[in-house]
């Protein structure tokens, strides 16, 4: 398998990680219930931002950390949501690529979760 190199991969990836996402019963209603995502408008957003954080490419200005938080206040986001996040993210990354670039992807993802974890502890303890 070829590693990631370009926007179409991450695409790849991204479209991939929600369509074993919204497969799963334990994690979707997140996405289908909370959110209420669309597809069509969110996807991009997710290829932008992993394009700016792996290819030096796009321009993300959303703030990750308060939208989680957000939806945190809606619905817990917990510890087993998050390892189910990074599970089907990892998964949806080996079905299609490999290589150095997937690495650093898992790691950043392994390295946001932990992020979005403290900061939704932090909240839980205002």
């Amino acid at each position: 398998m070829k590693d990631l190199e370009t926007t179409e991969d991450i695409h790849k990836i991204v479209s991939t990680f929600y369509d074993y996402l919204l497969a799963d019963s334990s994690i979707s209603y997140i996405f289908t219930e909370v959110v209420k995502i669309q597809l069509e408008e969110h996807l991009p957003i997710l290829v932008t931002f992993w394009s700016q954080a792996l290819l030096g490419t796009g321009v993300y200005y959303n703030n990750l950390t308060q939208i989680h938080l957000d939806i945190h206040h809606k619905s817990a986001l917990t510890p087993e949501l998050f390892q189910i996040w990074l599970g089907h993210f990892n998964a949806a990354i080996d079905a299609h690529f490999a290589g150095f670039n997937c690495e650093r992807m898992k790691t950043q993802a392994l390295n946001l979760s932990t992020v979005m974890q403290i900061k939704i502890k932090q909240e839980n303890n205002k």
